[in-house]
């Protein structure tokens, strides 16, 4: 059976909104990030995801940086992808969404001919990039005030 949404790249300036729409809801709205920090110049220059279903609400969103606009993120290593903003929205979680969207990302990153995805997790997400093969490292730290853990997965 075909999962009731599609997760492809955003192309069009239509699906670059509606990744938009999906984080002010997620990130600005519950999480209460400030919007000023939720978007950034790497917007401009990341592969975005979108997960839709057929009636073209969007589910959820997130990013891939990777060579030179990553390397702030990832070292220095032009070998290695930066997944960020992964977001879905509340109604649409329990449903593969949110992994569907990181398999995405990490076919977007092969195809660049990367060999790992790094990821600044929220620390009560640990457990769901665990399963999906990340592994933590490096100490706790705030981010928008939020708890986070830097992880990795070989590729």
């Amino acid at each position: 059976m075909n999962p009731p949404y599609a997760v492809r790249v955003a192309e069009d300036p239509a699906d670059r909104e509606a990744c938009f729409a999906v984080r002010k809801q997620v990130f600005v709205v519950e999480q209460g990030v400030p919007q000023d920090i939720e978007y950034d110049a790497y917007d401009a220059v990341a592969v975005h995801v979108l997960a839709v279903p057929e009636d073209g609400e969007p589910l959820g969103t997130g990013r891939l940086l990777y060579g030179a606009q990553a390397a702030e993120k990832t070292g220095g290593d032009l070998w290695l992808g930066s997944l960020g903003r992964l977001a879905v929205r509340r109604e649409a979680r329990g449903f593969g969404v949110g992994v569907a969207l990181v398999r995405a990302i990490e076919e977007a990153a092969r195809a660049r001919g990367l060999t790992a995805v790094d990821l600044h997790a929220q620390t009560h997400a640990l457990g769901f990039y665990e399963r999906l093969g990340y592994v933590p490292y490096g100490p706790e730290y705030p981010e928008a005030g939020i708890a986070h853990r830097a992880m990795r997965r070989a590729l």
